[in-house]
């Protein structure tokens, strides 16, 4: 079979054409350096996607605080993980870093906080 790509690793995007039978890339033509191969690769036979979402926080001067993974996770276990990260809330002050879901699903990746929220003051 044969697939178009469009890469999005770097600024030049593009066009990558792979020619593949099932796990297997048989050819990639198009990339303009090694990354594009790479990427091409990597979305044929493991495809992985970063999150970015955001969370409850109470007691916080906002109500929602923004997180992301530290590593991409399969691409098909992504609702799993957002399922996971809408159940979680914090309660004021959070720090950027910190981790809210350590290695979430088992998989190689944790949840951390993006954004300083302070405390409401009484």
């Amino acid at each position: 079979m044969k697939r178009t790509f469009t890469c999005i690793v770097c600024p030049n995007g593009c066009e990558i054409e792979a020619e593949y039978e099932g796990a297997s890339v048989l050819s990639v033509t198009g990339n303009l350096c090694p990354k594009g191969k790479t990427y091409v690769t990597q979305e044929l036979v493991d495809p992985q996607r970063t999150i970015a979402s955001s969370i409850r926080v109470k007691n916080g001067v906002l109500p929602l605080v923004s997180v992301r993974l530290t590593r991409p996770v399969p691409k098909d276990r992504i609702f799993d993980v957002m399922r996971e990260i809408n159940r979680c809330e914090v309660t004021a002050p959070v720090h950027i870093g910190e981790v809210v879901i350590p290695q979430v699903l088992g998989l190689d990746s944790d949840v951390i906080i993006t954004k300083n929220i302070a405390a409401k003051e009484d």
